[in-house]
């Protein structure tokens, strides 16, 4: 498979694929469950080239590796009562990595989407895409849009894919989409720029987690992500099974959030 080249990431936001809404999309009811559970949890999926060299194997085997994971972790979060699940596979800046990893990294995810689509479906999965299209082959794009379609009224999970995904290029292209709108200075919100973001209509993640080591979230959604709870592991993620998932959830259960309140106080016992 060949792709085609990627993108001016700040191009024309007119000239690209639109920005979608997924508020008209069904949307999966939460469980119910004794200790707080993220809504959403957004996974950094990485280490799939370093898991791949620790064992003396070609990188591409480490991401054919993480890909077969998607369904696995999917089934995990569903058990786990997390309704919003965003795994991100592929981000602007990759495309730098050597062209065969690139094109081979695509070819992987293409066939995931054929191989797995249609059993996701039945689960009641249902399939979103954030990032830039208009990088991909045509092929893919034409799947990941069959995809979104047979799955949109599925409300088990809702399983959005990151894939030609950068932060930053996101809030150009919302920023730049919402001037072109004709929107005076005074009428710029937060809720107006989230309303020009490809997560339009979905709720921010509550958890992030990255595998492999790394303590950062290198450009994955710096809007979004602003209020989220991050969860490191060292687990590379061809091996991050559901009992890691379940750490990374119970871990989630522990904490307070706040979004800037001061905790209330517990009045002292007489």
């Amino acid at each position: 498979m060949t792709t085609s080249a990627h993108p001016d990431q700040t191009a024309d936001p007119t000239k690209q694929d639109a920005v979608p809404s997924w508020a008209h999309l069904v949307t999966p009811t939460p469980i119910q469950t004794e200790h707080p559970v993220p809504a959403h949890v957004a996974i950094i999926m990485d280490g799939n080239g370093r898991w791949a060299k620790e064992r003396g194997l070609p990188r591409l085997t480490g991401h054919e590796r993480g890909t077969d994971n998607i369904r696995r972790i999917t089934s995990a979060a569903v058990e786990a009562g997390v309704s919003y699940l965003t795994l991100w596979a592929f981000s602007t800046e990759n495309w730098r990595r050597p062209r065969e990893e690139v094109e081979g990294i695509i070819r992987i995810l293409g066939m995931c989407l054929v191989r797995d689509v249609d059993e996701l479906h039945r689960q009641g999965v249902q399939l979103r895409h954030i990032g830039d299209l208009d990088g991909l082959p045509d092929e893919m794009r034409d799947q990941i849009h069959a995809a979104i379609e047979l799955t949109q009224h599925n409300d088990r999970i809702v399983l959005t894919l990151a894939f030609n995904y950068g932060g930053r290029s996101e809030m150009i292209r919302a920023i730049r989409a919402l001037v072109a709108t004709g929107v005076a200075p005074e009428e710029i919100t937060e809720d107006a720029i989230a309303s020009h973001l490809y997560t339009a209509g979905m709720p921010d993640p509550d958890l992030i987690i990255r595998t492999s080591g790394e303590h950062r979230i290198s450009n994955f959604m710096v809007w979004q992500g602003a209020y989220s709870e991050l969860f490191f592991t060292n687990t590379y993620w061809p091996d991050f099974g559901p009992e890691h998932l379940r750490e990374a959830v119970d871990d989630y259960s522990q904490r307070e959030r706040r979004f800037g309140h001061v905790a209330a106080l517990t009045a002292p016992s007489q």
